[in-house]
């Protein structure tokens, strides 16, 4: 006869434990929270070893630290559980100082002992707020606890010295490691990359009695990060096994040095593909500056593969958007956008933002800044350059001081912005004012973009000689981008003298840009010296360099099209001077006789 294995019920205390447990972890909101929260208290859970860890979790969720840190001090003689919890929860929200006091306190009270999960979150977090000092006695907890041997605690050990380029003390953990485990092995390899050794890294690679495909990716990355591609594609072409990740890796390594080429021959042999596959080939693209390829391979993207776009994505064809003035495409990414879940997402409301300001819509980038929930400081700065290089000045100010009430920090691209906007408005004391408040009151080092921001204000104010001042006392060279800001202001204000200054800086700079006498030759004819006319037109002869033509985008049916003057490339260039011509007879017919087209 079979025997029946009988089940005993769960007492009606565990049952609640676990119907709290799985609230809290459904839990979305902070009002959800509070419910239980009051459900917890009315039953008695309070001091419960289980559900009091779950709740701090929740809270550390829903970046509410405040309330966790309440809950665990009612707890007279917390246990290593809650710490962990508390220690993790502010790991989790970037509070890393409070992670290093909070161990700091746990270790004085000697209620409960750091384990092999406090250890690790603490030493990252020394680490990321550049706690060297703690970081060193919190090794010292770790042998005095005897976790010297323990794989975790020494890995992060490992990872912690390497991030503050101290190689040798990770090297000198990584041998009193008793159980040296392929992660070990790739934190100490990875700490020689990241210390520029490439030469023992690969040492310790070739040594490693077991690598996995972590390993081999790391050793890769290394040889990418020093642009060896050689040895980087050797590498790859040993592997006995490759993932996805392993074909993304080298993918990348070839985008990065400019291989263009090369990335798109591997992408197309690729065995399998994912979202970073793709975002691999398209940066590439744009990191190269072929931003008509970035649109083309998206259009695939969405046409070929299973593969949907993600954030990354969508910042990167807007912004090659923005580049290429391909606006209705960028609209429709817009929209793509809204409706796949990322309309409140800050990385593509910044990339619109962008989008919008240089295709000319400013109010749309303004509208997409309005309607975004979170801002960050890229946020800001796109905006108020925006609207400082469309001309709205004042409105770029009124967000200058909107932003520093929102408690956002300002760095020097927002007072490139705040500068330009000074500059459209012919507000050359508030740019002064802007310009000295920068370095007393933000402690921001000035940057050429900076200087070139403060001699343009000066000399489109007609303040010539002072702007030349100016260059001649700032602490850094001038560019070509300074010189020839004065040297369009001088025509403006017809002054021959500085026009000739700026135009010896800018041979010396720009030797072999023929813009720069075309400038000069200009302010020469608007006061009738055509001597001086001809003889600058003789020496940009003698150069033997031609101005580079001008190139024009258009955006027509989803495609832009690049030409130049005169360009037969297109291949419906028949038609389209054909169009031309019977534009022009029309015109004509109309009396129109002075416009010549062709």
């Amino acid at each position: 006869m079979a025997k029946i294995a009988l089940t005993h019920p769960k007492p009606p205390y565990r049952l609640l434990e676990e119907k709290l447990i799985s609230l809290l972890q459904s839990c979305q909101t902070l009002k959800h929270l509070f419910q239980i929260q009051t459900q917890i208290l009315i039953l008695g859970f309070d001091q419960n070893q289980y559900i009091t860890p779950r709740f701090m979790a929740t809270c550390a969720q829903l970046k509410q630290m405040g309330i966790a840190q309440k809950v665990f001090d009612k707890n007279p003689e917390p246990n290593t559980a809650l710490w962990n919890s508390m220690v993790k929860g502010y790991a989790q929200n970037g509070l890393y100082e409070k992670v290093i006091f909070m161990f700091s306190l746990m270790t004085s009270m000697r209620f409960s002992l750091p384990n092999c999960f406090t250890f690790p979150i603490v030493l990252k977090s020394c680490l990321k707020c550049n706690a060297l000092r703690e970081g060193e006695e919190v090794h010292c907890v770790v042998m005095k606890s005897g976790f010297k041997g323990n794989p975790f605690v020494g890995t992060t050990l490992i990872e912690m010295y390497s991030g503050w380029g101290k190689i040798g003390a990770a090297y000198r953990v990584f041998n009193e490691m008793v159980d040296r485990n392929v992660v070990a092995w790739t934190s100490i390899i990875n700490g020689f990359i990241l210390c520029h050794e490439l030469v023992k890294a690969r040492c310790l690679f070739d040594l490693a009695p077991e690598r996995d495909i972590v390993l081999w990716n790391t050793m890769i990355s290394g040889y990418i990060g020093i642009g060896d591609m050689a040895e980087a594609r050797n590498l790859f072409d040993q592997m006995p096994k490759r993932d996805v990740m392993s074909w993304n890796t080298i993918l990348h390594g070839y985008a990065i040095n400019g291989d263009v080429e090369t990335c798109e021959r591997l992408f197309e042999v690729m065995p399998e593909r994912n979202i970073f596959s793709w975002n691999g080939l398209i940066r590439g693209y744009a990191r190269n500056e072929c931003f008509l390829e970035v649109l083309d391979a998206f259009k695939r993207m969405l046409i070929d593969d299973n593969v949907c776009p993600n954030d990354v994505t969508l910042v990167i064809v807007l912004s090659a958007c923005a580049r290429l003035g391909a606006l209705d495409l960028g609209k429709w990414v817009h929209l793509y956008a809204e409706n796949n879940g990322y309309k409140g997402n800050v990385y593509v409301g910044n990339a619109l933002i962008d989008l919008y300001a240089k295709c000319g819509l400013i109010m749309n980038a303004v509208d997409v800044f309005k309607s975004m929930d979170n801002k960050d400081l890229i946020s800001w700065n796109t905006i108020i350059g925006g609207l400082a290089m469309h001309g709205h000045g004042a409105d770029a100010l009124g967000l200058f001081f909107q932003m520093k009430n929102s408690r956002v920090i300002p760095d020097g691209i927002t007072f490139v912005g705040v500068l330009c906007a000074c500059t459209h408005m012919g507000l050359v004391e508030d740019g002064i004012s802007y310009f000295q408040s920068m370095v007393d009151d933000h402690s921001i080092e000035p940057q050429i973009e900076h200087y070139g921001c403060m001699v343009d204000l000066l000399a489109r104010a007609g303040l010539l000689p002072q702007a030349v001042d100016f260059v001649k006392q700032m602490p850094i060279e001038a560019d070509a981008v300074i010189w020839a800001a004065l040297l369009g202001a001088c025509r403006v204000y017809k002054n021959v003298e500085f026009a000739e200054l700026a135009l010896e800086q800018l041979i010396k700079l720009e030797p072999k840009n023929p813009a720069n006498f075309v400038m000069l030759a200009n302010i020469y004819g608007d006061l009738g010296r055509w001597k001086d006319v001809a003889r600058l037109k003789v020496a940009v002869r003698h150069t033997g360099y031609k101005k580079v033509p001008g190139c024009s985008l258009i955006e027509v049916d989803n495609d832009v099209v690049e030409f130049y003057s005169l360009d037969e490339r297109h291949p419906l260039t028949k038609e389209i001077y054909g169009a031309l011509r019977g534009l022009n007879r029309l015109l004509r017919s109309c009396c129109c006789e002075d416009i010549r087209f062709l």
